[in-house]
C-alpha cells in the first residue's frame, strides 16, 4: 500500500511538474506557486531517496557523455594513441590486443596498477602493452620523464626494466632518482644529461597532454583500449573483460 500510495504521489508530482513548467510565469498566482513548492517540498523530505536517484541518474549521464567524448577522440587519434613514435611497449610487440596507459612515475594509484597489467601480461602472452607518459603531478615528475625520455633514446632495450623499477621505487620520482635508477642499469649520468639536453621531449609531452584533453583524461592511470577509454584504477578483471571482448567482437564492449 505504501509503494502505491509512493507511485501516486510521485506521479502526480511529475505530472503537476510538467504543467508548471510547460505554463508561463503569469498562469499561476502568487499563492499557488507558493502551495505548490510547498508541495515539491513535503514530498522531497517524505522521500529523500528521490534525490539519490536524481544523483545516480546525473552521474550516468556524465558517465555516458564522457565515454562518448572519448570514443571520438579514439577515432580521431588513432595513431597517437596507439602507435606514436614517443612510445615504447612491453608484452607482444605483434599482440592482437593493443592496452595503452597513461603514467605518471609519481602516481600511487599507478603504482598499485602496476600489478594488475603484470598479472595480465604474465598470462596472456599475446598483449601489447604502451605506455604512455603523461607527467601531470609537478616538476618533480616532468624531471623524472625527461630522464625517462633519455633512457629510451639510449638504451631502449633497457627501458621496461626501468620503467618498472622507477615506477615501483619509494618516495618521490625526481630527477636524481631516475638517474640514479638509470645508471644502476649501467647507463652513465653523463650521457643522460647530454641525451637530455640534445632532445627534451617537450614535443612528447605537449602530444600527450594534447591526446589527455581530447579523450578527456585528467588523472592517471587511464587507459586506452580498442574504442575505449578507461578512467583510473579498474583492476585486472575489467582490463582482462576488454581484452577479451576485443578478441570476441572486435570492440572493448560487446553489443
Amino acid at each position: 500500500m505504501a509503494l502505491s500510495l509512493k507511485s501516486t504521489a510521485f506521479a502526480c508530482l511529475t505530472a503537476l511538474s510538467t504543467v508548471f513548467v510547460s505554463l508561463p510565469a503569469h498562469a499561476l498566482d502568487d499563492q499557488q506557486k507558493k502551495e505548490f513548492g510547498a508541495f515539491i517540498k513535503e514530498y522531497l523530505i517524505e522521500n529523500p531517496e528521490i534525490m539519490l536517484e536524481v544523483q545516480e541518474a546525473l552521474e550516468r549521464k556524465q558517465y555516458d557523455t564522457r565515454n562518448a567524448k572519448a570514443a571520438e577522440a579514439v577515432a580521431d587519434n588513432q595513431k597517437t594513441i596507439f602507435q606514436s613514435d614517443y612510445d615504447l611497449s612491453l608484452g607482444n610487440p605483434n599482440g592482437d590486443v593493443t592496452l595503452v596507459e597513461f603514467f605518471d612515475y609519481n602516481c600511487g594509484y599507478c603504482k598499485r596498477a602496476m600489478s594488475d597489467v603484470d598479472a595480465i601480461l604474465k598470462t596472456d602472452k599475446n598483449v601489447r602493452f604502451v605506455l604512455k607518459e603523461f607527467p601531470i603531478l609537478g616538476p618533480e615528475s616532468l624531471e623524472a620523464h625527461k630522464v625517462s625520455n633519455a633512457v629510451k633514446l639510449l638504451a631502449p632495450e633497457k627501458y621496461p626494466e626501468f620503467q618498472r623499477t622507477l615506477l615501483g621505487s619509494t618516495g618521490r620520482a625526481n630527477e636524481a632518482s631516475a638517474i640514479e635508477v638509470a645508471e644502476s642499469l649501467g647507463i652513465k649520468e653523463a650521457d643522460i644529461r647530454k641525451s637530455m639536453a640534445a632532445n627534451p621531449n617537450d614535443a612528447q609531452v605537449k602530444e600527450t597532454y594534447q591526446l589527455a584533453t581530447n579523450l578527456g583524461i585528467t588523472g592517471t592511470p587511464s587507459y586506452v583500449i580498442g574504442n575505449e577509454a578507461i578512467f583510473g584504477a579498474v583492476g585486472t578483471t575489467p582490463l582482462k573483460e576488454k581484452i577479451a571482448n576485443m578478441r570476441a567482437c572486435g570492440k572493448a564492449t560487446c553489443s
